[in-house]
């Protein structure tokens, strides 16, 4: 049993040392601790003071990506150096390292797929009212959309069991906590809490530019998760009102004509013009919910497609690096992060051939065009990042099959490199 703690780390040299320290390394269940950091674009000392203090893996984005973007590469680079549960805590000292033993023993046991660490912000006494309030409210919208018993939505001190891991998808670029719990809702995989005690942080939150920045932005992310995952009932939510004001009209018109039919016709047609300008109305945002729910059919195959791409990675044994590459250093071994946006610190390279076991080329065929379809898309989303990513093992299969269409993949590649690369600035 592995278990690796990630840390998403964007200038934390005061404290990143502090929570490394914190961290056991010897759990009873447990036969490795690691840690991980991603440094987010840093321009401080974080990564020394990491290294400085024992951190085992390091994985670097070139320039300041957002939280959400941090904690998918540690999700995938902890999956690929074979762990079997992920904890993420946080950079700024806030969650107790020392809880790590009990956030992970509902997965250890087999009662949970996800374990939260439960601040009870309600109790929090350096959180002030309004925040206490607003995370209260935040929690209570997310274990409506989510269908969980949620108790502290926004914390992001929480275990994942290699299953949860390999089914989350984060898409949005600013916080992951509320959008892999819907998920976590949807694809029923069963989240456990766990009281924990947390530090004061007396630095400004880099993430809470302001209360009213963080509901909006934390407001669309749920609006935009639930949506993708029940888009019926959230069009038909959105075309309720149209139709009941529609239907509205329509029957004051038609009781008015049954009462007095010779002068309804005339004094009450501007009902039926408008009520059925609403029903209309209702109708078409309805129909775009019935279209909305089957292009959500198709994106669930992609996602079920996804995860046994995934899950085939790994039981083939390939390296955290693309493929067959690792960046190593004898004391400090250091992860890189899958795609080129991601750049390696120090160290010796050394090439590690992926132990992979043979294979139909059917099988294998298959697998690459699934990932250029899902690579492309990413990229029909505005993802290029993970576009370019996704293309690594079909330019891997068309390589080691000497195929003609290598370059016009890698082309491909690089241009969606190019595009995210722009995007960063």
């Amino acid at each position: 049993m592995k278990v690796i703690v990630q840390i998403p780390v964007y200038n934390e040299e005061e404290t990143i040392g502090t929570v490394l320290d914190a961290i056991p390394r010897q759990i009873p269940g447990v036969d490795r601790v690691e840690t991980l950091i991603i440094d987010d674009g840093s321009t401080d000392r974080s990564v020394e003071v990491a290294l400085e203090h024992g951190v085992d893996h390091v994985v670097r984005h070139i320039g300041n990506k957002g939280l959400a973007v941090a904690f998918q590469t540690g999700l995938d680079a902890c999956l690929r150096l074979g762990a079997d549960i992920i904890v993420n805590t946080d950079g700024d000292n806030q969650y107790p390292g020392e809880a790590i033993p009990e956030l992970i023993r509902p997965i250890l046991e087999g009662r949970a797929d996800i374990v939260i660490g439960d601040r009870r912000p309600l109790q929090v006494r350096h959180f002030s009212p309004a925040k206490r309030f607003l995370q209260a409210l935040g929690t209570w919208v997310v274990r409506v959309t989510s269908g969980t018993e949620v108790r502290d939505a926004p914390s992001g001190f929480r275990a994942y069991s290699k299953e949860a891991a390999l089914r989350l998808n984060v898409i949005s670029h600013y916080s992951y906590t509320v959008e892999t719990l819907i998920q976590a809702g949807k694809k029923a995989l069963v989240i456990a809490h766990v009281p924990v005690e947390v530090h004061e942080v007396r630095r400004k939150s880099r993430l809470m530019k302001g209360m009213w920045h963080f509901v909006k932005r934390q407001g669309a992310t749920i609006l935009r998760t639930y949506a993708l995952y029940e888009p019926l009932r959230t069009f038909f939510y959105l075309a309720l009102p149209f139709g009941l004001a529609g239907a509205v009209l329509l029957g004051r018109f038609l009781i008015f004509y049954l009462q007095n039919p010779g002068a309804a016709q005339g004094r009450y047609l501007q009902s039926v013009i408008i009520g059925g300008f609403f029903l209309l109305i209702g109708f078409l945002v309805f129909l775009f919910g019935v279209l909305s729910d089957m292009v959500a059919g198709t994106r669930r195959l992609i996602e079920e497609a996804l995860y046994h791409i995934r899950r085939l990675e790994l039981e083939r044994g390939e390296v955290p690096q693309r493929r067959s590459e690792e960046t190593a250093q004898s004391s400090h071994p250091v992860a890189s992060e899958a795609s080129s946006s991601a750049e390696s610190v120090g160290g010796t390279q050394e090439v590690l051939e992926a132990n992979e076991p043979p294979r139909e080329d059917g099988e294998l065929a298959g697998l690459a065009q699934i990932a250029i379809g899902l690579a492309r898309l990413a990229a029909a989303r505005g993802d290029y990042q993970q576009a370019a990513a996704r293309l690594q093992p079909a330019i891997d299969y068309a390589r080691r099959r000497g195929d003609s269409t290598v370059e016009a993949l890698i082309a491909e590649q690089e241009e969606w490199r190019r595009k995210a690369t722009q995007q960063d600035r």
